[in-house]
């Protein structure tokens, strides 16, 4: 143990050929000594583990590294599963120990990401005061996939963690889902404010409900001859879409623009190695932005790019009034979350019933007197039973 220029005590030591460097952030020689004797019982552990079994303490940079390489990288927003990810290891610090976080740091993380705004801006374009990111947003950007980076490194690597964190403490409470539709002009304002290059894109998410990074497809997974785009979505789950004659429509005419990708945007600048006029493929943080942007000259507030889905599946499921139908369209995999649009048939029975209820007030007040045999009583015949 020694000082630094700054009397900062500092530990040093080499243990069974496994070298340890730390600094105590104390210039209590007390606290350090402390410090040293758990470090010292902590590492003669690690040691022998790792001489017993072959595995060693983990780290969130080995961690986020190996969950990426075997999972993060095959998701369908994997830009956002890789930001996530180095955000965690970048609030952390690459060395910790994935045991070494408990509750307390989970707490913590929970805080601080809570506290930030949308895309780290204090004010909007407009001068108003930048709202801060949603409690979905800190759920699934921190709490779920530390709780991920877990449970993976239990159950494929093996790792115990005596003191893991309880996750539904941690977890901030969500407003319910809402299904939102397209109200009034909303769509005929959404296209005439949207950019000609992302127009294609935008009613390609209108027709078809995918989620926004299903949106951004490749030429091969266009399958012309069976009429369907089949590509990888939410889960690692197969998404299909039935390539319609609107929808061939739509597509034909953007074929040649780019060998690899089907939607694509022209820079409107020369920067950051594109060219200005030139087409590029639209990515995940480009169609966010484009969304953005298009909403504002819409002067549409009340709107999120997930409602076109939502917007989807009601209509879908107003047209035809068939749940299993519009759960295979929208590629949902139980059908509990196909029911959240079942208000839809709620209207069409209030519709149905307001029609009846009208008709039956069109009768006459009061129904003419039966005649005849038919107003008499017929008692039925009796038969003779034995005792």
């Amino acid at each position: 143990m020694y000082k630094d220029g700054n009397g900062i005590y500092k530990i040093d030591f080499v243990f069974r050929g496994r070298r340890v460097q730390f600094d105590t952030k104390t210039k209590n020689l007390k606290k350090a000594k402390a410090i040293e004797q758990d470090l010292r019982e902590a590492t003669r552990k690690d040691v022998e583990r790792l001489e017993a079994t072959g595995k060693g303490p983990i780290t969130m940079d080995l961690a986020a590294e190996r969950y990426w390489n075997e999972r993060g990288q095959y998701h369908a927003n994997d830009a956002d599963t890789h930001r996530d990810l180095e955000r965690l290891v970048q609030y952390f610090g690459k060395s910790t120990r994935l045991d070494k976080i408990t509750d307390r740091e989970v707490a913590a993380m929970v805080a601080w990401r809570a506290s930030q705004t949308i895309g780290g801006k204090k004010t909007r374009a407009d001068g108003r005061p930048m709202p801060r990111i949603s409690a979905a947003t800190v759920n699934r950007s921190t709490t779920q996939l530390l709780k991920r980076l877990f449970g993976r490194a239990k159950r494929v690597w093996r790792y115990s963690f005596p003191d893991e964190p309880i996750w539904s403490d941690h977890l901030l409470k969500e407003p319910k889902e809402r299904v939102r539709e397209l109200h009034g002009d909303e769509g005929q304002a959404l296209d005439a404010n949207v950019r000609n290059d992302y127009a294609p894109w935008l009613e390609f998410a209108r027709m078809t409900g995918r989620r926004r990074a299903e949106t951004l497809i490749r030429w091969s997974q266009v399958n012309w001859e069976t009429n369907q785009i089949i590509s990888t979505g939410k889960n690692g789950e197969r998404v299909i879409t039935q390539i319609t004659q609107p929808l061939r429509a739509l597509l034909e005419p953007l074929v040649g623009h780019h060998p690899d990708w089907v939607f694509t945007y022209i820079a409107q600048k020369t920067q950051n190695g594109r060219v200005r006029g030139q087409r590029y493929p639209i990515t995940y943080d480009g169609s966010k932005t484009e969304w953005r942007r298009t909403r504002d000259r819409a002067r549409i507030d009340d709107l999120r790019f997930h409602d076109l889905r939502h917007d989807f599946g009601s209509k879908l499921l107003r047209q035809t009034g068939n749940l299993k139908l519009a759960q295979k369209a929208m590629n949902h995999a139980d059908i509990k979350t196909t029911m959240r649009y079942v208000h839809v048939l709620d209207e069409e029975v209030s519709n149905a019933l307001e029609i009846m209820h009208s008709k039956r007030r069109e009768l006459p007040e009061k129904l003419p007197e039966p005649s005849g045999r038919a107003s008499q009583h017929i008692q039925p015949k009796r038969k003779n039973v034995p005792c």
